[in-house]
């Protein structure tokens, strides 16, 4: 158990290390000067203040030390300073951060609910036309871009229907739209891995005996077919939810909602390395914890891993 532990912790702090190493070969791999990104439209005018900014950073200093000096800032918590707003990267990051965790949260438990109601009254069915029917509407979600899917229920729901506002975040009908446009497409694969997990667990011999002692067909399938369709859906979930984190960019721009997403795309297009780099940075630690929790779900699920 220690050992495990141990190489938990040695993987978390490899992937934050190169999480890390990535964001700052970013910085110097990315065209334009990031002084004159500080300068803005003084660039041209301002070459007192230019070498002053250069100095200020430490952009004169050979790489190595650069390097150094970003980790060492990182050890204490430190991600720099934006160049658009001139406020620390994490509060920066820190203000968007509520909004971006809403979203994934509510998009995770819409598509774990309908991937698990799905996969359970689906699973095991021998009639083709429910299950093709389910089947085809989940590849037809999963197939769809997030951009088309968003704007697809905006033009229905929010436009033509009006049951939903276009954009903001005003309230959890503001919610409604980009839940459904990130749920749906993992919901979709889910319910196919989980259904999958199912049809094998059902011909089981301890399915038949549940059968065989009276208990209902929905009962065997949510009480004991389930189980064994969890795990891979856990670690399929565990990639999913870090991909949703890092993925609302799209949807957070299409409904015009505050978040990472919209920080990150303006940071892109302002050449804010900074706060590019601190999102990766973020997303990488979301991606560890995420992985941790996954683990702690396995074992609860399948008992016979906690001896493992």
């Amino acid at each position: 158990m220690i050992r495990t532990i141990l190489w938990k912790v040695a993987s978390a702090v490899a992937v934050l290390w190169g999480a890390a190493t990535v964001s700052f070969l970013t910085l110097h791999l990315v065209p334009g000067d990031p002084a004159n990104v500080l300068l803005g439209g003084a660039a041209a005018t301002s070459s007192g203040l230019r070498e002053q900014i250069i100095a200020e950073y430490g952009f004169d200093d050979p790489v190595p030390v650069q390097y150094l000096r970003y980790l060492g800032k990182l050890l204490t918590g430190d991600l720099g300073q934006s160049y658009q707003q001139q406020l620390p990267v994490s509060t920066v990051i820190g203000e968007q951060l509520g909004a971006t965790v809403e979203l994934t949260v509510a998009a995770t438990v819409v598509s774990v609910l309908l991937a698990t109601v799905t996969a359970t009254l689906t699973a095991g069915r021998r009639r083709p036309g429910v299950r093709g029917l389910t089947s085809g509407l989940e590849l037809f979600a999963l197939s769809m871009p997030a951009f088309w899917l968003g704007t697809l229920l905006l033009a229905v729901f929010s436009f033509r229907l009006g049951l939903f506002p276009v954009a903001g975040d005003a309230g959890p009908r503001a919610l409604v739209l980009p839940t459904l446009t990130l749920a749906l497409p993992i919901a979709g694969i889910l319910a196919q891995t989980m259904r999958d997990g199912m049809d094998t667990a059902l011909a089981q011999p301890f399915a038949v005996t549940a059968r065989a002692r009276g208990l209902g067909e929905l009962a065997v399938r949510a009480r004991h077919a389930l189980r064994h369709a969890l795990l891979p859906a856990i670690t399929l979930s565990g990639w999913f939810v870090g991909n949703l984190f890092s993925g609302t960019v799209l949807v957070e721009s299409v409904f015009a909602r505050p978040g990472l997403g919209r920080v990150t795309l303006d940071a892109i297009n302002g050449k804010d390395i900074p706060v590019v780099a601190g999102v990766v940075l973020v997303s990488a630690l979301v991606f560890v914890v995420i992985s941790a929790l996954s683990d702690v779900l396995y074992r609860v699920v399948d008992p016979r891993l906690r001896s493992a």
